[in-house]
């Protein structure tokens, strides 16, 4: 609060405080300092340069209290039209804006708050500057906070109300401070003391917190004791002194400041102000809007209370704002800290991943410099070994030549030619030519792995299409005719993913079409073709676009069509039982229960078994779609195309449309069977091998789960299909 008490000129608290046209408050003394005296010649504006909205020049010259006269309008309208007026009309709009609310003065001093303010001008002889607080007429004063100047009549500042509810505040509040300064603990060994915490009103003794802990523990004898804020600490708001009296808090009233015998008793809405008794005898309000003083006090204070209670709520969420962004500080530190982990785990894998790698390809070059090796020195012992054999003959031969035997040279002389002429061929072409050369015929492309790394980045400045998502061939399944697919992105993707989109063919090796789109990473999809074969893939995509599909998985759907009453769909008060083959129910309401099969395809026979009929109810036997109503008979809604029968007579229902009565009923022991045959789109039903009726529907398409409806009378259980009955066509499903 104590910024709300400081003056905006001088930055210290208010002293003398008066109220601006603006209802901005400054004190008395730094309005002298701001007040700016216009300039002789400017004081009086043509009519074509008053702002809009503003009195004409005649109209502020008869305004009472003004103390401006008429000016030189003609003078200026004349130079005006005479071409110069386009720089007269600059000059003199610095000056108009006085008569809009704003100035535009230029300060040339500045003060201790950080508020250009200009020196008070020398008032004229003879003006009303010689009284107290008053300034020369034609003195402007412009607020320090929203620069809107107000005019000066002949009181001069004391034409401005003077704020004695801050005055009261501001000295409230300095006796408070001074107060809370005072108050020391009396029981505190340290010098100086601490400053008080809490009063005891029985002990009548300031207590530091240290020393109410260990002097005036709140447990025994001083449980009972009240302890409160020391003297002059800051109460809870709203709360006021405490000791007032009526409005005043036992303060004296102000008076009138026109009438210094007379308090305010009246308020005038048209001028802002509070009046006196005598101020409405002079008529000067005869004709303004003037309301009890006390009325509109309340009124204001409740309209104040309204206003404070929209800033409370908006400082409450501020408070929460900056809970809010203080954890964010924590989170961003903490995820920045995370990231940093990340990023360092990361290049330490491609490092060890470059390593491993280094090292792979100095084996290749160690075992190309070992065979190199081992080639060159196989040629050197191979050639030297020759070199051997052809020094040892050639000397040989020498000696023989040396001989002068001619009978005995003649006799080795023919088979030394030979030996000679095999040694000789035997340094064929290529044999004093090196088998390898210096050279490594190996070249690391390392091009590729340069640039990838120069385009490392983090993927969040560069969105890329999502990665292949991964199937997990462990949680995909097939039941009956229905298919369940599980998937995931792979580990260390951290591209974005908005969706998924799921395809599957047709079971026969067709194209392949969309069947899920979305954010799961888990589907299922019923109503598939029995004893055939699909192929499933799926993809992902975001912002930039659709990524690669998975592998393909193949799924087979069950032989045969079985089913069982499905507990997850089933409506509460049926109760299962038998494996979930046989079904009852809690309430004498009927109620619904589905099988766990979907039909799409084909022709399908199944029958029911009644295990109880008490009471004659009407149980009902069919087809339903997977969204169907199930607290009520089945048929009622369009969802549904069922028989419901009782112990005389059946009867077909769909959108609780009844129709083709037939004559037989079921009792305990009956057997009620169900004919879908998806292939001529029609549905019939038969009771103990016996058709009832034509069949019961035509024209039915679309995806169907087996259906029944029943309350606590009945129970019915699930029968396979009797390959001995009569219904031949139908003796399994196809």
């Amino acid at each position: 609060m104590e910024e709300e008490l400081k003056c905006p000129v001088c930055g210290s608290l208010f002293r003398e405080p008066i109220i601006l046209p603006c209802s901005h408050n400054v004190c008395l003394p730094c309005a002298r300092t701001i007040a700016v005296q216009t300039p002789e010649n400017e004081q009086h504006l043509p009519a074509l340069l008053q702002p809009r909205g503003s009195a004409p020049p005649a109209a502020a010259a008869a305004a009472p209290g003004t103390g401006l006269g008429p000016g030189p309008a003609a003078s200026l309208d004349s130079e005006c039209a005479a071409g110069g007026g386009v720089d007269h009309a600059d000059k003199l709009s610095l000056h108009s804006e006085t008569d809009s609310g704003y100035g535009s003065y230029t300060p040339s001093l500045k003060s201790p708050n950080g508020v250009r303010v200009l020196p008070l001008v020398p008032a004229p002889p003879g003006a009303a500057a010689a009284q107290r607080g008053a300034g020369p007429a034609g003195s402007s004063l412009t607020c320090p906070q929203c620069h809107r100047s107000a005019s000066l009549d002949q009181r001069g500042l004391r034409g401005f109300q003077r704020n004695r509810l801050l005055e009261a505040i501001v000295q409230r509040y300095q006796q408070g401070r001074a107060a809370a300064a005072a108050a020391k603990c009396q029981l505190c060994d340290r010098s100086p003391p601490e400053p008080a915490a809490v009063l005891c009103e029985q002990c009548d003794v300031l207590y530091c917190a240290a020393c109410q802990l260990r002097c005036h523990p709140a447990r025994g004898p001083f449980a009972k004791h009240r302890l409160v804020p020391p003297p002059g600490a800051p109460g809870p708001p709203g709360g006021g002194d405490g000791g007032g009296k009526g409005a005043g808090g036992g303060r004296k009233l102000p008076t009138c400041a026109e009438h210094d015998l007379e308090n305010y008793s009246m308020y005038c809405v048209s001028c802002r102000s509070p009046v006196c008794y005598q101020c409405l005898e002079d008529g000067r309000h005869g004709k303004h809007d003037v309301k009890a003083l006390g009325a509109v006090w309340k009124q204001h204070k409740a309209q104040l209370s309204q206003a404070l209670n929209g800033v409370s709520d908006k400082a409450k969420e501020a408070k929460e704002f900056l809970v809010q962004l203080k954890n964010l500080l924590q989170q961003i530190q903490e995820n920045g800290l995370d990231y940093e982990a990340c990023l360092v785990a990361q290049c330490d894998a491609l490092v060890d991943a470059l390593t491993r790698q280094k090292a792979k390809l100095l084996t290749k070059v160690t075992k190309e410099r070992e065979h190199k090796l081992k080639v060159v020195w196989d040629q050197i012992n191979h050639c030297t070994l020759k070199l051997r054999q052809s020094t040892g003959l050639m000397e040989y031969c020498l000696e023989v030549i040396k001989e002068n035997d001619p009978s005995g040279f003649l006799q080795i002389s023919d088979a030394l030619i030979k030996r000679v002429q095999v040694s000789q061929e035997q340094w064929v072409k290529g044999a004093l030519e090196p088998k390898v050369s210096a050279e490594f015929d190996l070249t690391l492309d390392s091009e590729p792995l340069l640039q990838a790394i120069h385009q490392l980045d983090f993927i969040q400045m560069k969105c890329r299409v999502p990665p292949v998502p991964l199937l997990q061939l462990e949680k995909c399944c097939t039941r009956n005719n229905s298919v369940t697919l599980a998937w995931r992105m792979p580990p260390l993707s951290h591209n974005p993913v908005e969706g998924y989109i799921l395809e599957l063919d047709d079971g026969d090796g067709g194209q392949f079409r969309e069947v899920y789109v979305g954010k799961e990473t888990l589907c299922t999809i019923d109503g598939l073709h029995f004893n055939s074969t699909y192929n499933a893939r799926v993809k992902a995509f975001n912002s930039s676009g659709v990524g690669p599909y998975s592998k393909t998985v193949i799924l087979q759907t069950s032989d045969v069509a079985w089913f069982t009453f499905d507990p997850s769909s089933a409506h509460r008060d049926i109760v299962l039982s038998n494996d979930n083959q046989t079904a009852t129910c809690s309430s004498y309401d009927d109620r619904v229960v589905l099988g766990t099969a979907a039909f799409s395809k084909g022709v399908h026979y199944w029958e029911l078994h009644v295990d109880r009929y008490d009471n004659h109810p009407d149980p009902a036997f069919g087809i339903a779609r997977i969204n169907v109503v199930k607290d009520m008979m089945l048929g009622k809604d369009d969802k549904a195309w069922a028989m419901y029968v009782d112990n005389n007579r059946s009867w077909f229902m769909h959108c609780n449309s009844h129709t083709n009565r037939t004559e037989g009923g079921v009792c305990k022991g009956a057997t009620v069977g169900v004919l879908l045959d998806l292939n001529k789109h029609n549905l019939t039903f038969y009771i103990n091998g016996q058709q009832q009726g034509p069949p019961a529907f035509e024209n039915v398409e679309g995806v169907f789960m087996p259906a029944l409806s029943l309350n606590r009378n009945v129970q019915v259980s699930l029968l396979k299909v009797n390959i001995g009955q009569r219904i031949s066509p139908v003796e399994k499903t196809q």
